[in-house]
């Protein structure tokens, strides 16, 4: 894992890291106290290499004097005051300095939003998984420390770094999780590994596993548990500071791997199901991180874990199952069963009274026909809470665009026979998938209940190349929001 400790003064490392911005004719600036000996030989080497200093541009040179480094990277800004710019440009920086053992770090200003945006952005550029690899010829680790040099840092400086650090500890913690391979991480390992990690602080778990969740109702979990050897859980945990006034809660979709059922999904890209559980990996991780910073806020949490297998025992296309709020479910594709551990998951949650519940999930494919792959959906039942959890992602850095929940679509819950069908099953698929599934949800959302739904499919899991502090891999979607939304909250 990387470190991060604050300096006053460079260290003896491996590269010194500064932010420039372009001034006007050609010329470059450098940003905040960089701690260069020579920052106008610095700048003549930049420019000798045609360094810009536009956005998202990494360039490195050799130090010379200006510093005990061998090299200084400039981070480019353009003219962009946009702090995840900021975040983006500490993780590139990160990641170009792939196999380094100790970097400094020098924030383009010091007040506590950019240095906390510099803290998370390059914590979490400077991840890898690796658990897994064992010829070290194949191994690339990230960045081992990385110094922040800032003079006498005040107490809230520190305490944006700390809040910086616990939430990128808190990203790459389930970037951890969803990139676990599902014949190590299913429901039982996921709930050990979430223990372990709340050890030693102040958090309650309860645990409800199969026999509990059969004795007390939890239909939609069983029902998507039961075609796997390895039977479903309920995870809860909670934060209870004192002086807390107000109560969130989080619910996030836990399937640890998800086939499909019955309804089996098509086997090019399966291997990505892993990842099922991300809504699940974000809220046990974000709760460990607001009770990491102390923050004055009631937070429960809720995973609702399972396997989709279709084995012998697994719910057919048409089975009906009593849900924990009492509902009846037809089940008409067992491949939307996010939806069916979730409705109760979410009615468990209601029970303890929160002010509002958002809940997470990879939910759909439809999602990323609307938004495209780097944009989550958020539904939700408020326009306030919608305007509230829209700005905390911005202010996080994550993109999210709000869908309607609108009444006329409620028809493709209708079912013959039971109280709801969890899909509108007609060829081609129906339309507006994401929509659906809100409304499903919706339908175990008790009146006045505030409520958002937040749809990760598109961005939990990035395929292609690693970007800003984005690896290849799990990106651990949602975690920076819920962080940034509960500290609003407060």
């Amino acid at each position: 894992m990387t470190t991060l400790a604050l300096s006053g003064a460079a260290p003896a490392c491996d590269a010194h890291i500064v932010y420039i911005r372009p001034i006007a004719r050609g010329g470059l600036a450098l940003l905040g106290d960089h701690k260069l000996k020579r920052p106008a030989a610095l700048v003549d080497a930049l420019l000798a290499v045609d360094a810009k200093g536009t956005v998202g541009e990494i360039t490195m040179v050799p130090a010379g004097a200006t510093t005990t480094a061998p090299m200084v990277v400039a981070i480019g800004l353009g003219k962009s005051d946009d702090l995840d710019q900021v975040r983006a440009g500490a993780g590139s920086a990160m990641r170009a300095l792939t196999g380094r053992k100790k970097v400094a770090l020098v924030p383009p200003a010091e007040d506590a939003s950019t240095v906390r945006a510099v803290v998370e952005g390059a914590l979490m550029g400077a991840y890898a998984f690796d658990e897994y690899r064992t010829v070290k010829s194949q191994m690339h680790p990230p960045v081992k420390a990385i110094v922040l040099l800032i003079d006498n840092p005040d107490a809230d400086l520190k305490a944006a770094v700390a809040r910086g650090r616990a939430t990128a500890e808190a990203v790459n913690a389930t970037r951890d999780l969803a990139n676990t391979p599902a014949n190590d991480l299913y429901p039982a390992s996921f709930v050990e590994r979430a223990q372990a990690a709340v050890a030693g602080l102040p958090l309650t778990v309860e645990v409800l596993d199969e026999q509990a969740l059969a004795a007390q109702g939890y239909g939609g979990i069983i029902a998507v548990g039961k075609g796997s050897s390895r039977p479903p859980r309920l995870l809860r945990i909670a934060y209870r500071p004192a002086g807390a006034s107000k109560h969130l809660a989080l619910v996030g979709k836990g399937i640890t791997f998800d086939t499909g059922g019955i309804s089996l999904k098509p086997g090019l890209g399966q291997f990505e199901m892993k990842t099922d559980m991300s809504g699940a990996a974000a809220v046990v991780q974000s709760i460990a991180a607001i009770a990491k910073t102390g923050l004055a806020l009631n937070v429960t949490a809720y995973a609702a874990l399972a396997e989709n297998m279709p084995g012998s025992k697994a719910q057919r296309p048409g089975d009906v199952f009593t849900s924990y709020s009492g509902k009846t479910v037809e089940v008409l594709n067992t491949d939307a069963e996010g939806r069916l551990v979730l409705c109760d998951a979410l009615t468990r949650a209601q029970e303890d009274k929160p002010d509002v519940i958002i809940d997470v999930a990879t939910l759909t494919g439809a999602c990323a026909i609307a938004l495209g792959p780097l944009m989550s959906a958020i539904l939700c039942n408020d326009d306030d809470l919608s305007a509230a959890v829209m700005q905390s992602a911005q202010a996080a850095g994550e993109h999210m665009w709000p869908l309607p929940l609108p009444a006329m679509y409620k028809d493709m819950l209708h079912s013959k026979i039971a109280d709801l069908q969890n899909v509108k099953e007609m060829a081609p698929p129906a339309k507006g998938g994401t929509i659906a599934a809100g409304l499903f949800l919706q339908e175990f959302i008790n009146p006045g209940q505030k409520w958002a739904h937040l749809d990760i499919a598109p961005t939990a899991f990035n395929n292609g190349a690693a970007f800003g502090y984005t690896p290849v891999g799990s990106t651990g979607a949602a975690v920076r929001t819920f962080i940034e939304y509960a500290h609003r909250l407060v």
